[in-house]
């Protein structure tokens, strides 16, 4: 199965909350495509969704370290942030989030919290 299909079955597995098959199957997208930030963003959204806080804060920062244009995984690591009371790190992502698309309208719901 080619990388872009392995990634969608993840991702349809994730949306059903099959999280635990979702995990192996981006973690065979990232073993053949190590680069692949969807993929990864993926996995700490999911780090997330079932109470692992600290490893997805750290996987969605490498994602947005390694990828800083990567929209999506800027606004979730965000909100991860927001969630802990992380808030000026949160911030500062979305407001990073509004100078690369303005009109985000997460972002612009979120951005009202902030100072």
């Amino acid at each position: 199965m080619a990388v872009e299909e392995l990634y969608e079955k993840g991702f349809a597995l994730r949306c059903d909350g099959r999280y635990d098959e979702a995990k192996d199957v981006f973690s065979q997208v990232l073993a053949a495509s190590p680069g692949h930030a969807d993929s990864k963003w993926q996995l700490g959204l999911i780090q997330c969704f079932v109470g692992e806080f600290d490893e997805s804060l750290v996987t969605l920062q490498e994602v947005v370290t390694a990828n800083p244009t990567h929209v999506k995984a800027r606004y979730d690591l965000a909100q991860t942030q927001m969630m802990l009371g992380m808030m000026d790190e949160a911030c500062a992502n979305f407001r990073e989030v509004l100078n690369q698309d303005p009109t985000h309208e997460e972002a612009n719901r979120q951005i009202i919290y902030c100072p």
